[in-house]
């Protein structure tokens, strides 16, 4: 069967092109490789900050393009593509509100996802490492309501369950904001808009492709419209149910590396005549 025509390849991070031990398959370095000669766009799209992603690949020859914050800031080289800031005030009120649900029991740690550097101002050991896991650029301050920088992103650590703690306590804020579940511990605040789909197809515009043209890999919820946005779609295998459903084919999980294999398998089609 003749291989598609395509031009652009997305992939989520965590659970998806990473292995489960947060290393990125050894494979892939070649294949980047391959696909420049191909013309054939990649882009890492993540909750994870830019710093974060630029950071992990580093070195790779060549530029790529970022999908960072849960799409909230789209990257081309050194060009951006675009940026969406939450208002100051909403901030300071969501904030406000999270500590108070901290204060009643459901135990949660704050991230403020700025244009610059993430912060914090909980100190806790086992938030703190969870925290530098995504956030390479990351400052512990007095106040994070203090932070004087563009907030691109709310991020929150439930230390139990973010979907079922967290993201419900917080459901109200829709659909004025995004409410998002983007891991076991993980619920993001964005604005309305704002998601990894249509960060996607901000980027298909800026480098002139098409859905058909487009791969995209995912496996949790702040991945439904990643996959949406793409002709060619994959869940992994062990794919949140939601986005199994949405997404028209399967990838291996990614202990077996499966983005490799299935990117692997597209560039050793015969080209279209």
């Amino acid at each position: 069967m003749p291989a598609p025509d395509i031009r652009l390849i997305a992939v989520d991070m965590d659970g998806t092109l990473l292995r489960p031990d947060g290393t990125i398959p050894d494979r892939l370095w070649s294949i980047l490789g391959r696909l420049r000669e191909r013309g054939i766009a990649f882009a890492p799209a993540s909750g994870r900050q830019l710093a974060t992603l630029q950071a992990m690949f580093a070195g790779t020859e060549g530029e790529l393009d970022y999908i960072a914050e849960n799409g909230a800031h789209v990257v081309r080289g050194e060009q951006e593509v675009s940026i969406d800031a939450l208002d100051p005030a909403f901030v300071a009120r969501t904030i406000g509100r999270l500590r108070a649900l901290d204060a009643a029991g459901t135990r949660l740690g704050i991230v403020v996802c700025g244009q610059r550097s993430a912060y914090v101002d909980d100190r806790d050991p086992v938030f703190l490492a969870e925290t530098r896991k995504y956030y390479r650029a990351l400052e512990v301050v007095d106040d994070i309501a203090a932070v004087a920088d563009r907030v691109l992103k709310l991020a929150v650590y439930d230390f139990v369950d973010g979907e079922a703690h967290t993201a419900r306590a917080l459901a109200d804020l829709r659909p004025d904001h995004q409410v998002v579940v983007s891991g076991a511990h993980w619920v993001d605040v964005m604005n309305t808009g704002v998601d990894k789909g249509v960060a996607l197809r901000g980027l298909q515009r800026a480098l002139g492709v098409t859905p058909a043209q487009t791969v995209a890999f995912g496996d949790y919820l702040n991945d439904l419209e990643l996959v949406r946005a793409a002709d060619h779609s994959y869940a992994m295998a062990d794919a949140h149910p939601d986005v199994a459903a949405v997404a028209r084919f399967r990838a291996p999980s990614n202990a077996e590396d499966g983005v490799i294999t299935v990117i692997e398998g597209l560039l050793a089609a015969p080209a279209m005549p």
